[in-house]
């Protein structure tokens, strides 16, 4: 998205702790680190989200947040101001963004890059993989859904609460110019109060340069990721390995550096194993895909036109991996106690059935047509340059 932007000529700055500096790997993105100086911030709240689940986890994951976003709101206002800023784009699930273009009364875009965080009655909240029901029931079973949601993001609801009265600010002060989600309209439930500023789209991806060449191999290729964060899960992989190996396939293993070279060469089945692959160009030459439901490794699989397994194991993952039920575009099983049988028979379903890959190509056609970061882009642009 940044590149995107500044090929149509705007300057790109990230603010962020020092620690998010390694990930600005573009030269014409700057970082500029919050002035609290170089310590340990956001080492120790990604620990946090590794293992979301469970009550005393997810409570303290939510303080680390509430923390995160205190500490954006008190250090971020004077580096925008000191950088010249003109626009802030801000992810959706950092409420901080919105708040301090409001401060320094500047126009805003909010970018969803996993699902649309867009409440309304018909919709179960995201993180939740609950089915979709248009009717009394759902939407008894949404509201009460909301009001948990509510309970537990009190920590951050009263840091932002707190700020908008030292600044003057109330909820209703300003609305952003454009929403501009990654999320395809086909993948998401069905919405009646979609607001006129939310536009959904496709994947924001930057063109691979590496290829993957393929092994001279009979057996088709399965790739299996659970992302960065739960990418040390050695016992869930080797589950992963040995269902594909039953069915007559190879898995293709990227585990994110969560795996040692030992850990590698004791996978059952033969997988091929890196830390990192060249996403798309695997799931390009893949039967399907075992995925933990992360918004961006779906969405590849998607546009590969690839029928998925999901194993969610937090945050919105849940959510995702029903909706990718739902458009018959694959499966969702738990991921604990998960036996290799169930986890075999799952894969050969969506590898033989063709609906499940007919699915995931009609969602392909629809991110193909989407132009991606490019068309994004341009929606901000013309967003942020329109008069207030």
């Amino acid at each position: 998205m940044a590149r995107a932007l500044i090929d149509r000529g705007w300057r790109v700055s990230v603010v962020h702790v020092d620690e998010a500096r390694r990930f600005i790997t573009h030269t014409a993105v700057h970082f500029f680190s919050l002035p609290r100086g170089a310590a340990p911030a956001l080492e120790p709240y990604l620990a946090t989200l590794v293992e979301p689940s469970g009550p005393i986890r997810l409570t303290r994951m939510i303080r680390a947040t509430a923390a995160m976003t205190d500490r954006l709101l008190t250090e971020a206002p004077a580096v925008l101001e000191r950088i010249g800023a003109t626009a802030v784009l801000a992810d959706a699930v950092e409420p901080a963004g919105p708040l301090i273009a409001r401060k320094l009364d500047l126009p805003f875009a909010v970018a969803v890059t996993g699902l649309p965080l867009l409440r309304e009655a018909d919709v179960p909240p995201p993180f939740l993989g609950w089915r979709y029901r248009a009717d009394a029931v759902g939407r008894f079973r949404n509201r009460s859904g909301y009001a948990v949601t509510d309970w537990l993001m009190r920590p951050v609801t009263r840091v932002l609460d707190a700020r908008r009265r030292d600044w003057g600010l109330t909820p209703e002060d300003k609305l952003p110019c454009i929403q501009i989600a990654q999320c395809p309209r086909g993948l998401d439930y069905p919405r009646r109060d979609v607001p006129p500023d939310f536009f959904y789209g496709s994947p924001w991806r930057a063109e691979e340069t590496e290829d993957f060449h393929a092994p001279d191999d009979p057996r088709p290729l399965v790739f299996c990721s659970l992302g960065t964060l739960q990418g040390s899960r050695r016992a869930l992989f080797a589950t992963m390995a040995e269902a594909c190996a039953r069915v007559g396939a190879r898995a293709v293993i990227g585990h994110g550096g969560g795996l040692s070279v030992a850990e590698e060469a004791g996978l059952p089945g033969d997988p091929l194993v890196r830390a990192f692959w060249p996403q798309a160009a695997v799931l390009r030459r893949c039967s399907a895909a075992i995925l933990h439901g992360g918004f961006n490794s779906v969405l590849d699989a998607l546009a590969a036109g690839v029928p998925i397994v999901a194993l969610p194991i937090g945050f919105e993952q849940p959510g995702t991996a029903a909706r990718l039920v739902r458009i018959g575009a694959g499966r969702m099983l738990s991921p604990r106690r998960l036996s290799v049988r169930a986890l075999a028979d799952a894969l050969q379903d969506v590898m033989v059935r063709p609906g499940y890959r007919a699915a995931a190509r009609s969602i392909a056609a629809e991110i193909a047509s989407g132009e991606g970061a490019d068309r994004a882009a341009a929606a901000i642009t013309a967003a942020l340059a329109s008069p207030a």
